[in-house]
C-alpha cells in the first residue's frame, strides 16, 4: 500500500510540475496530488528538460514526502504532453525520491 501511495506522489508530482507555470490559487494554498504550487516551485529546478538539474533542495524533498506519488504517476502516464510542453522531464521528477532519501524504492507501473 505505501509503495503504491508513493508511485501516485510520483506521477502527482510530475503534473503539479506541469501546472506550476500557471497560477492554481494563492501560492502555497492550492494542491495537486498533495504538493503545493510553492512545493513544486521548490522542486522545479531538478526537473527542468534543457538544463543541467540541480540537486533537489531541502524544501523540495519535503514537499515530495508530502505528495501522492501514485497521483503523479497517472499524470506522467496520461498527460506527458503536457510535461513535455512545460520543460519536465518525467525521467527526473521520477529519481526524485531516491535523491531525496525516501525510503522504499519507486517506479510507475
Amino acid at each position: 500500500m505505501e509503495l503504491l501511495a508513493k508511485n501516485l506522489v510520483v506521477v502527482a508530482l510530475v503534473m503539479a510540475f506541469a501546472l506550476v507555470s500557471r497560477p492554481i490559487a494563492a501560492k502555497g494554498q492550492a494542491t495537486l496530488c498533495g504538493m503545493t504550487a510553492e512545493g513544486f516551485d521548490f522542486c522545479k529546478p531538478s526537473v527542468q528538460t534543457g538544463v543541467n538539474p540541480l540537486p533537489p533542495s531541502q524544501s523540495c524533498c519535503s514537499a515530495l514526502e508530502k505528495a501522492n506519488l501514485g497521483c503523479l504517476c497517472f499524470f506522467k502516464k496520461n498527460y506527458p504532453k503536457v510535461l513535455s510542453e512545460n520543460n519536465i522531464d518525467p525521467n527526473l521528477a521520477m529519481q526524485l525520491p531516491a535523491k531525496c532519501n525516501m525510503p522504499g524504492s519507486f517506479s510507475c507501473k
